[in-house]
């Protein structure tokens, strides 16, 4: 692996590709919280950016060392992320549609919540170990990172958007954010079990 323009433009290239998904909900979460402030945006976004990170690594080293059994365990990716953004996008909606016509605040997506985004968003970012698996370790490292890097920025656009648009729609925020879920975990199922 020769580090080149190519790596970084390429690296750049799949943060974004695989930022999308983070980007959709942390467009939701801003709706859903129009009130957010910067530290909390920055948490929602670090954490969608960790996990970005780890997930190609997790790939990488899977090539390198458990192929054969992450190979039979991929099948299952588009499920459990249909599950967990079907669970999280259903609760979002449910309490939107409870809560209509109230003014009170939502809650905030809780730190088990915004985990389970984390992995529900990333868990794609797994097959990217098999397609860097020509590479040694530091350019793998590498470009882990430039996919972290992206998809924080990518996430805090996402975040800002969401809450602008969540202080208009404050009524209907939260059903919108739940169907935006909904939406992208039918969008990861149909496009993984291709």
């Amino acid at each position: 692996m020769i580090w080149t323009v190519s790596f970084l433009i390429n690296s750049i290239l799949f943060g974004l590709a695989l930022a999308m998904d983070a980007f959709s909900v942390s467009l939701a979460n801003g709706l859903h919280e129009p009130q957010m402030k910067l530290r909390r945006m920055c948490l929602i976004a670090g954490t969608f950016s960790l996990f970005q990170t780890l997930m190609p690594l997790t790939g990488w080293v899977c090539v390198h060392t458990i192929e054969t059994l992450f190979s039979a365990a991929q099948r299952f990716i588009p499920w459990i992320s249909l599950a967990l953004l079907l669970f999280l996008g259903g609760r979002m909606l449910l309490e939107g549609i409870r809560r209509r016509g109230l003014d009170d605040t939502p809650p905030a997506v809780g730190i088990a919540g915004l985990l389970a985004q984390g992995v529900a968003t990333s868990i794609d970012a797994l097959s990217v170990g098999f397609t860097i698996a020509d590479y040694t370790w530091q350019p793998a490292v590498a470009e882990a990172l430039i996919i972290g890097v992206v998809t924080f920025g990518v996430c805090m656009v996402g975040l800002l958007l969401g809450k602008r648009f969540g202080t208009r729609f404050a009524g209907k925020a939260e059903i919108f954010g739940g169907l935006i879920l909904i939406g992208i975990g039918v969008e990861i199922f149909i496009t993984g079990i291709r």
